[in-house]
């Protein structure tokens, strides 16, 4: 049962009963708690503002590389989670995460290598101890250049 206490802390009181079956007895307890709620910004947005083709040499192309340059609001991140998928954004073939250090400003450029041409989904996650924000866009890498 909770009620108001009787002194002059609106704090409410609580008492409990415990049954006893093996002694029948009950035991009581009284007392006061408290709690605190913590309210944290988080992160809020994330925004893919630009997609790169790194261009490379014949003998390097074995994999298309593309930058990710990515925004963020809110609280800075301290990981980055990309996630490429089929056009769908239905079927993962892979993930990578990696942590970052953000200073003043939440601009930063993601790297990420394809193994084959063709349309991708790209999620990118970025995240701290309390939030994360996604954003997400599709892809074309055509053997070294993207669209």
């Amino acid at each position: 049962t909770t009620g108001p206490s009787s002194d002059s802390d609106s704090s409410p009181t609580v008492e409990s009963v415990e049954d006893n079956p093996d002694e029948g007895c009950h035991i009581y307890r009284n007392g006061y708690y408290g709690s605190s709620i913590t309210v944290v910004e988080g992160i809020l947005e994330v925004n893919i503002i630009q997609m790169t083709s790194i261009q490379m040499t014949e003998r390097q192309a074995e994999n298309s590389l593309v930058d990710f340059v990515v925004t963020c609001q809110g609280s800075l991140p301290t990981d980055v989670c990309t996630v490429v998928s089929d056009p769908t954004c239905q079927v993962s073939k892979s993930v990578v995460c990696d942590p970052i250090v953000v200073t003043d400003e939440c601009l930063l450029t993601i790297r990420r290598a394809f193994e084959e041409p063709g349309t991708y989904c790209i999620n990118i996650t970025l995240g701290d101890d309390s939030s994360q924000a996604l954003a997400s866009a599709l892809i074309s890498v055509n053997g070294g250049e993207s669209t």
